[in-house]
C-alpha cells in the first residue's frame, strides 16, 4: 500500500508539472518601469522567459519597446531585433544588452547582422534612439532590460507588422563581442511577427506559434505517459502479479489493457511528432526521431504478435515467450531513454525532469520490492514440493 501511494503521488505530481503552462509564472502586466513613459501593449513571449512591452505612434511610425529577459548564464547578453526582409536572425537589425564587466553596469549596442558569420557592432538600417539597458534589481540581478525607440521603415509601417527576433546568450568577451547562443528548441523558435496595433500573441507565427508550442507539449505528454509510464506499469503487472494464483487471469487483462492503452497513446504522440517535424523545416533531432520510429515499429509488431499467441501447452509457446519478453523489454528501455531525450530537447523547467525521475524511481522501487517477494514465493513453493 505504501508503494502504491508513493507512485500515485509521484504520478499526480508529474501530471501537474506537465500540465502547468510556463505562462502561469510569466506575467508582463505585473511589471512596472521608472519614468513617465507608458507602454499599452505587452507580451509574454513564448520562448526564453522573455517579455516585450511596446507602444506605437502611427502618425510618426515610431515604435517604443522594452524587452526583458534573463541571459542564458550570469554575465551573458540579451538581444531584440527587427528583421526587415526575413524571419530569422540573418539580416536582423539588433539591439543587444549586457553587463559591461569593466564598468559593472548594463550597456546597449546595435548590431546589423548581415550574415550568421558577421556579428560586429554597427549602425542599423533605420534610426534608433533613446537606447539604454538596465539590470532588474527585483530579479536577483538575473534579468536585463533594453529600452529603445525605433523609426519603423515606411514599407513595414504600411503592413502594420514587423518580424521580431529575440535571443539570449551566455557571455561577452573583454572586447565586447557576444558569445554564440545555444541552439536549443527555445532559441530556434524565438521569432515571430509583431502586430504594431497590439493584436497578436507575439510568438512564432502569432497563433501558429502558440499552436506549435501546444503541439510540442502535447507530444511530450503523450509520449511520457505512454512509453515512459504505462508500458513500465504493464510490464511490472505481467512479471509480478502472475506469481499470485488468485490474480490469474486478472493480471493478463490488466497487462493487455496497460500495453494497448500505451500503444494507442504512443501512436498519437508519435504522429504529433511527425507533424511537428514536417512543420519545423531545418530542425532535426535525429536520435530522438530514430528511437521514436523504432518504438512505433516494435510496439506495432508486439500488438500484432498477440494475435499469434500460442496456447500455454503449445510446443512453440517457449519461443513466443522469448520473443515477446525480448521485444517488450526493448520497448521499455528505449521508451524511458527517449523520454529523457525529449526532455533535454524541450529543455523545460527542472520540475518536469524531477517529476519524471520521481515516477520512474517509484516504479523501480516497486519492481525491486516485488522481485524480492517473487523470489521468496518461488523458493518456498520449490521447497514445499
Amino acid at each position: 500500500m505504501a508503494a502504491s501511494s508513493s507512485v500515485g503521488i509521484s504520478l499526480s505530481f508529474f501530471f501537474w508539472a506537465l500540465l502547468i503552462s510556463p505562462s502561469v509564472s510569466q506575467t508582463c502586466k505585473s511589471q512596472t518601469f521608472s519614468g513617465d513613459k507608458t507602454y499599452p501593449h505587452c507580451l509574454d513571449l513564448p520562448q526564453l522567459k522573455a517579455f516585450l512591452h511596446y507602444s506605437y505612434d502611427e502618425p510618426n511610425t515610431t515604435l517604443a519597446v522594452v524587452f526583458s529577459a534573463p541571459p542564458s548564464k550570469p554575465g551573458g547578453w540579451i538581444a531584440w531585433a527587427i528583421n526587415p526582409q526575413a524571419t530569422g536572425m540573418a539580416g536582423a537589425q539588433t539591439v543587444v544588452a549586457f553587463k559591461d564587466p569593466s564598468k559593472g553596469v548594463a550597456v546597449v549596442k546595435t548590431l546589423n547582422i548581415s550574415s550568421y558569420s558577421t556579428i560586429i557592432p554597427s549602425k542599423l538600417a533605420f534610426d534608433v534612439w533613446d537606447m539604454k539597458a538596465e539590470e532588474v534589481s527585483g530579479d536577483g540581478g538575473g534579468t536585463l532590460r533594453i529600452f529603445a525607440r525605433i523609426k519603423v521603415p515606411s514599407d513595414l509601417a504600411a503592413k502594420g507588422k514587423v518580424n521580431q527576433v529575440w535571443q539570449v546568450g551566455p557571455g561577452v568577451s573583454p572586447e565586447g563581442m557576444i558569445a554564440k547562443h545555444d541552439f536549443d528548441t527555445a532559441n530556434l523558435y524565438s521569432k515571430g511577427p509583431l502586430d504594431l496595433s497590439g493584436n497578436n500573441n507575439g510568438g512564432e507565427g502569432g497563433g501558429e506559434g502558440d499552436s506549435r508550442v501546444k503541439k510540442r507539449n502535447i507530444h511530450g505528454i503523450l509520449n511520457a505517459v505512454s512509453w515512459g509510464i504505462l508500458f513500465p506499469v504493464g510490464a511490472i503487472v505481467a512479471r509480478y502479479m502472475r506469481i499470485f494464483e488468485s490474480a490469474d487471469p486478472a493480471w493478463f487483462y490488466i497487462h493487455v489493457s496497460c500495453q494497448f492503452s500505451a500503444y494507442v497513446i504512443g501512436v498519437a504522440g508519435w504522429a504529433t511528432g511527425l507533424k511537428l517535424g514536417h512543420e519545423s523545416e531545418g530542425i532535426r533531432f535525429a536520435s530522438h526521431g530514430n528511437i521514436g520510429i523504432a518504438l512505433f515499429s516494435l510496439a506495432t509488431i508486439q500488438m500484432f504478435a498477440m494475435l499469434l499467441r500460442p496456447k500455454k501447452d503449445h510446443k512453440y509457446r517457449l519461443y513466443w515467450n522469448i520473443y515477446h519478453h525480448g521485444v517488450g523489454y526493448s520497448i521499455l528501455t528505449l521508451g524511458i531513454i527517449n523520454v529523457f531525450k525529449g526532455l533535454s530537447i524541450l529543455n523545460p523547467q527542472d520540475t518536469y525532469k524531477t517529476a519524471y525521475i520521481a515516477v520512474i524511481a517509484s516504479l523501480g522501487g516497486i519492481a525491486l520490492l516485488f522481485e524480492a517477494v517473487t523470489w521468496v514465493i518461488v523458493l518456498k513453493r520449490k521447497s514445499n514440493s
